[in-house]
């Protein structure tokens, strides 16, 4: 005789799995695969191939013709974190490893990054971070109703002619707004950030950014990050690991390589091999 708690146990597997098996087609409705089309469409898209680096000098020019609407509080860090700089001793505000994130990111690079147009995104794939990367949604979704904070927010995307708008939200309140890699403050929440993309002649790449940051700005703040692509090919995409210098390579006792915490000073500071 057959087990009807068998029978009863297949049965409930068999729901189970109609159910799971109907939710998955159900999610996956929303991301169908792309089309020949789709992938035709990207030709149709303005050139951002190559590897790109932020122009320091005109980053440092605009920071001193357009500065930062800073609230009295945070004008007050920002002084003292520049006057310590000036003094020799500045703060560091990037050498822990964790992610500059939005819109610093854009700001303050000054590693290379290049863009990835798969349909319905683009991907800013970077060097530093351990190879941060922004996702930029342009297949028509909105933002989550209740989006979980991270480093880069959520980001979502539209074309207007040759120029990329972009919408993003949900950075986590902790995420700096930094003039400089020795001066910037958290947003403490609530920071919006609004991009156009954009070329400017062959090889001139613009970030017209809108930032509204009402914790520590009076005003939405209007800057430009302006880059350029290298057509000579003298750089490409390295990998980035911060905490890889914390760590020394060594063979251990079965002949495997490995890598080990290295000899480091009371403050931390790594000692040379």
């Amino acid at each position: 005789m057959f087990d009807t708690r068998f029978i009863r146990a297949v049965a409930l597997a068999s729901i189970t799995a109609f159910g799971c098996a109907s939710a998955y087609a159900a999610q996956s409705d929303m991301n169908p695969a792309p089309t020949a089309k789709d992938w035709a469409d990207i030709a149709k898209l303005p050139d951002w191939s190559g590897v790109w680096n932020v122009n320091e000098t005109l980053q440092n020019t605009e920071i001193t013709k357009n500065p930062t609407p800073w609230n009295p509080v945070a004008a007050k860090k920002i002084a003292t974190m520049l006057a310590e700089e000036k003094a020799g001793h500045p703060e560091g505000l990037y050498v822990n490893c964790l992610p500059e994130g939005m819109p610093t990111w854009m700001m303050i690079y000054h590693n290379a990054f290049e863009f990835l147009f798969t349909p319905g995104r683009v991907t800013i794939l970077g060097e530093a971070d351990g190879n941060g990367q922004r996702r930029i949604y342009t297949d028509g979704r909105g933002h989550p109703k209740d989006p979980d904070a991270n480093f880069y927010g959520h980001s979502i995307g539209h074309w207007e002619k040759d120029t990329l708008v972009v919408d993003t939200v949900a950075i986590m309140p902790e995420v700096r707004l930094s003039i400089s890699e020795a001066a910037g403050v958290p947003s403490n929440g609530d920071m919006h950030v609004v991009e156009h993309m954009h070329l400017v002649g062959a090889d001139e790449f613009h970030d017209d950014l809108l930032i509204t940051a009402p914790h520590v700005l009076t005003k939405p703040w209007a800057t430009t990050r302006i880059s350029y692509r290298q057509r000579a090919r003298k750089y490409d995409i390295v990998q980035g690991v911060c905490l890889q210098g914390d760590y020394t390579g060594v063979i251990d006792k079965n002949g495997d390589h490995v890598l080990v915490k290295a000899a480091a000073t009371g403050d931390g500071v790594v000692l040379p091999p």
